[in-house]
């Protein structure tokens, strides 16, 4: 099954977390995910929430908003793509994800667009 694991990082505590352990756990994460074959296919970093633009169109009027948009401690940050057996190892790879411990790992299915 293909997974989307969505990062959401608590801002003010990724602030706090030494950058150059933090980087260095990702490097070892990605080559975990590519070493075993799980049919790792990408992830990126996003930019910080501030930096965003939404747009919204809302009765034919459409609204631009620079960001940040949430009223959480929790911003959007990242996501890696996974083609893994179930859930379950979808979900052990988010446990393993660095970012797991300055805010949320989501698991979401892709949807086959080929099913019936």
């Amino acid at each position: 099954m293909r997974f989307m694991m969505i990062i959401h990082h608590d801002n003010d505590a990724l602030s706090k977390a030494p950058q150059q352990e933090l980087w260095a756990e990702y490097a070892a994460f990605n080559q975990a995910l590519r070493k075993a074959g799980e049919g790792f296919s990408g992830g990126e970093r996003l930019a910080e929430s501030n930096r965003g633009t939404i747009v919204r169109t809302t009765a034919g009027k459409t609204d631009v908003i620079d960001g940040p948009y949430a009223e959480t401690r929790e911003q959007l940050a990242g996501y890696f793509f996974i083609d893994v057996p179930g859930l379950e190892q979808a979900i052990e790879w988010a446990k393993r994800c660095p970012s797991s411990k300055y805010g949320a790992i989501e698991i979401r299915p892709i949807v086959d667009q080929n099913a019936p």
